[in-house]
């Protein structure tokens, strides 16, 4: 019999990467992780880690034994959510992760409503990128993943969850008062606020602003859609800005973000996207958070049936 306690180290070093970050999230010593993958290797009869560079890799047993590790978990959750649906009252913590615009939007507003609804439950979230949050998804750490899908760029995958989509956020061109400027080729030589390279929205922009047959000239670079706004109000910078992030009443142009301003097609927009582990499809609590989450965002703009 193989104790589940390592099984469950074995997994995180899998989705983790390295002894030292399994110990950081857990509360352990990289030390006393690696006598517990040990005592497990004993246990299966077979090395399941094996030296690679500085740091170690799962062998082809190991694994095996984690394919089968999420097996059991999964159907631990499903237990664990299955008993908290025959509770009376909804009680616990979720864990969220959320991007920007929308812990800035209609976040708030979901978990006001819950906690109306169910005072005692309790949400935590996070500001963490889709790229980091989904992984942290499958090993555990949060509950909930809202997560943006920009148009033409490959989707961050989360094997073992559902993802549904919650609402399809145009995304826009948003031009100083006082700049000439009646589309996205006039803007080739005027300076631009973007995110950083390699982040999903930097390298769609680019792609936009590259279709139009130019290379931006990025000033300001920067995490923060707000400063972005805060920017092109000041009459700073040009930027892209998905309609959640615009102000009610904006003193600025707010142009169709594509070459051909004169396009009859629907402009771009990105798709904002809520995963949960499979496994807790049937909890209660959760599923009472992801409703909140899905009646907030079809407030803050069109929903869809997804």
């Amino acid at each position: 019999m193989y104790d589940l306690h390592r099984l469950r180290l074995l997994r995180e070093l899998k989705h983790r990467g390295t002894l030292a970050q399994v110990a950081n999230a857990l509360g352990y010593s990289p030390s006393a992780v690696s006598q517990q993958l040990s005592l497990l290797a004993r246990e299966v009869g077979q090395p399941l880690l094996e030296p690679c560079g500085r740091g170690v890799v799962l062998t082809p047993a190991a694994e095996i034994v984690v394919e089968h590790t999420e097996a059991i978990l999964r159907e631990m959750e499903l237990a664990r959510a299955e008993v908290a649906a025959t509770r009376s009252e909804l009680t616990g913590l979720i864990r969220l992760a959320t991007f920007q615009t929308a812990a800035h939007t209609f976040v708030p507003a979901a978990i006001s409503r819950l906690h109306d609804l169910h005072p005692g439950v309790s949400v935590g979230f996070s500001h963490i990128g889709a790229e980091d949050a989904l992984p942290a998804l499958r090993a555990g750490d949060f509950d909930l993943v809202l997560s943006e899908q920009y148009p033409g760029l490959l989707p961050h995958r989360a094997p073992g969850a559902e993802t549904i989509n919650l609402l399809e956020d145009p995304l826009l061109l948003a031009v100083p008062a006082g700049w000439e400027a009646s589309g996205l080729t006039d803007l080739a030589h005027r300076p631009w606020a973007m995110e950083h390279p390699g982040t999903d929205p930097r390298e769609w922009a680019d792609g936009v602003c590259r279709a139009a047959g130019f290379v931006p000239h990025i000033a300001y670079q920067s995490a923060d859609v707000h400063l972005h706004v805060r920017l092109v109000e000041q009459g700073d910078a040009a930027a892209f800005l998905p309609a959640l992030a615009l102000p009610d009443q904006p003193s600025f142009q707010v142009l169709p973000a594509a070459a051909d301003p004169d396009g009859t097609g629907p402009g771009p927009h990105r798709s904002l996207l809520l995963s949960r582990r499979s496994g807790s499809a049937v909890d209660p609590a959760i599923t009472a958070l992801a409703e909140q989450l899905r009646d907030a965002a079809g407030r803050g703009g069109a929903p869809t049936g997804g």
